[in-house]
């Protein structure tokens, strides 16, 4: 086994780490050399950076592992992580790693998988990788079968091509929308740029430059966004679309400059997708009950997977359904991708307003009507699953399920408890028909927790 940072996080899904402190050039030379050897010498990488400056360095060690293990690289240079999932796709690639630390602060960054079907590694290959990656033995090709890394260019264009394709294209371009677009300096601004012009959109930049540099926290929850609210304000525009920095998360301000909650996002995009193609949908173990409703009312399935992509993908496959998502703002349609994908939401949402004839404030206050609270508890991992007993305990009567943490669902709420897989947290998230009672769920459930 290799020594690595004790606060450097491994999972199925990648690493994630303080770069520089947890995270180095050296565990991204090795990361590279296990996800090369699992994916076998000869095959072709397809290799992309959300903008943030260590995506640079990262980039290079990543490649160097790639090569070692005898993998053919495709730089694709800065790009959003659901366009890496078009990418693979299009240029028929063996997998890819994208540099990101999706919705972590500006210190952070890692390294996300791809399969050759343009979704995230799925948990069991991630395993390999992992294992392989923590084992640290690797095989390398000699010189005579070391291969150059080349460019990749263009890929953005056909991405926003395939999103504007999902929307009432030719509605959208008469309603004339004014829209608002905060990139906060990361991957997806050009692309968000790209879909809205395809659309007929005026549009309000806002930090749509690749840099690397964020203008407000990276996280696009209503907390960090009070001054691209304003911002929307003063602009007079019909929405507000805010990227996080990798671009897979979508957070709305609508007309009046009032942020709307990361979970609506995919809630929205049901609505419309509902409406045009009904068939289920899924939603992971920490969404708001906002789409299980509206599957309720359309007469169609709405399954729950695990939190994270991967395992919504698999129950979207498992189930054949016509739409998925997380209620961080991730949107997934299969007809473009195996990806949350920001500009999916804005092409079906933009759509939604001018079929309904709506302003978003509107649509929104016709959305099934709950309070979430979200938490997070640093305890050891041992602690939690002593807890997690205690928590049953405190709530007898009603429906456990265990595939994922501990939920609990009651008659009209329900609360969940779980291990992050990107920070060294424990969430604990509960959703109610009050504020109040979400509140008082999540400060029971954290007493119960930090008591073991």
């Amino acid at each position: 086994m290799i020594a690595i940072h004790p606060e450097l996080i491994v999972s199925v899904s990648g690493v994630r780490g303080i770069v520089g402190h947890s995270l180095t050039p050296d565990d991204a030379v090795r990361f590279g050399q296990a996800y090369g050897n699992f994916v076998g010498s000869g095959k072709t990488i397809l290799l992309s950076r959300d903008g943030r400056p260590s995506g640079w360095m990262l980039g290079h060690a990543v490649t160097a592992g790639l090569l070692a293990a005898g993998c053919r690289v495709r730089d694709m240079g800065i790009a959003p992580t659901p366009t890496v999932g078009v990418a693979v796709r299009a240029f028929q690639a063996d997998g890819a790693v994208q540099i990101t630390a999706s919705h972590n602060p500006a210190p952070w960054n890692g390294l996300k998988l791809f399969g050759p079907d343009g979704a995230v590694l799925p948990p069991e290959p991630g395993r390999a990788v992992k294992e392989r990656f923590l084992a640290g033995e690797f095989q390398r090709v000699g010189w005579d079968k070391l291969a150059p890394s080349t460019s990749v260019t263009g890929v953005e264009s056909v991405h926003a091509d395939l999103a504007a394709d999902l929307a009432n294209r030719e509605a959208v371009r008469r309603a004339n929308f004014r829209v608002l677009l905060d990139g906060n300096g990361g991957s997806g601004g050009p692309t968000g740029l790209q879909l809205l012009d395809r659309l007929g959109c005026g549009v309000v930049p806002l930090h749509v430059e690749p840099t690397g540099h964020f203008s407000h926290e990276a996280e696009p929850i209503p907390a960090h966004l009070g001054g691209v609210a304003e911002a929307v304000r003063q602009a007079g525009v019909a929405v507000g679309c805010v990227l996080d920095p990798d671009s897979d998360r979508l957070a709305l301000i609508d007309e009046r400059g009032e942020c709307i909650s990361e979970e609506a996002t995919v809630a929205l995009a049901v609505r419309y997708r509902l409406r045009r193609d009904p068939g289920p949908i899924v939603i992971n173990m920490s969404t708001s009950r906002m789409s299980e409703d509206l599957a309720r009312q359309a007469g169609v399935a709405c399954h729950r997977s695990a939190v994270g992509e991967a395992n919504v993908v698999a129950k979207m496959r498992e189930t054949d359904a016509v739409l998925g998502g997380e209620g961080s703002g991730g949107v997934v349609d299969p007809r473009v991708g195996w990806v949350r994908d920001p500009f999916v939401g804005m092409a079906l949402i933009l759509s939604l307003m001018v079929e309904e004839q709506k302003p978003l404030s509107t649509l929104v206050a016709e959305l099934p009507q709950y309070a979430m609270q979200k938490e997070k508890i640093r305890i050891e991992p041992s602690q939690l699953a002593r807890a997690l007993g205690s928590l049953s305990t405190r709530w007898p009567d009603v429906q456990a399920n265990q595939r994922d943490g501990l939920r609990l669902d009651g008659p009209d709420w329900w609360l969940h408890v779980r291990p992050s897989n990107t920070e060294p947290v424990v969430r604990v998230i509960a959703e109610a028909r009050t504020a109040e009672q979400a509140a008082a769920l999540c400060r029971e459930a954290e007493a119960i927790v930090k008591g073991g």
